[in-house]
């Protein structure tokens, strides 16, 4: 399963990634027409894995310039996430496969992977 953008875009940093690129697109295309100059917007992704682990921690960096009337205006926010790397290198918030570490009354269970065990 690849990677669903919609989603990865939604979970980078709480959401906030979203709300922020939604505001800066609206911002530059107003000003875009305002202003009859042009606009830019840039997203970039730089992904370091976390330790050993199945995990990577995305930095996301938005970066913008908007015209004005005498010239432009431009900014860049960076912001980090931790995702986990399923299969075939999908990335998701959640691990896709998370064992059941509880029962139903609350317990802990004995072997959350019974697919590991040694029968």
């Amino acid at each position: 399963m690849p990677t669903k953008v919609g989603k990865f875009i939604e979970d980078l940093d709480g959401g906030v990634f979203e709300e922020k690129l939604s505001q800066i697109l609206s911002d530059v295309a107003g000003a875009v027409i305002d202003q009859g100059k042009v606009g830019k917007v840039d997203i970039s992704f730089t992904i370091k894995q976390i330790g050993n682990s199945h995990q990577v921690q995305i930095d996301h960096t938005l970066k913008y310039k908007r015209p004005t009337s005498r010239g432009s205006m431009s900014e860049d926010n960076t912001t980090s996430t931790p995702m986990h790397v399923g299969s075939r290198g999908a990335l998701t918030f959640f691990a896709e496969n998370q064992a059941q570490i509880f029962d139903r009354q609350g317990q802990p269970t004995k072997n959350p992977y019974p697919e590991d065990s040694q029968e």
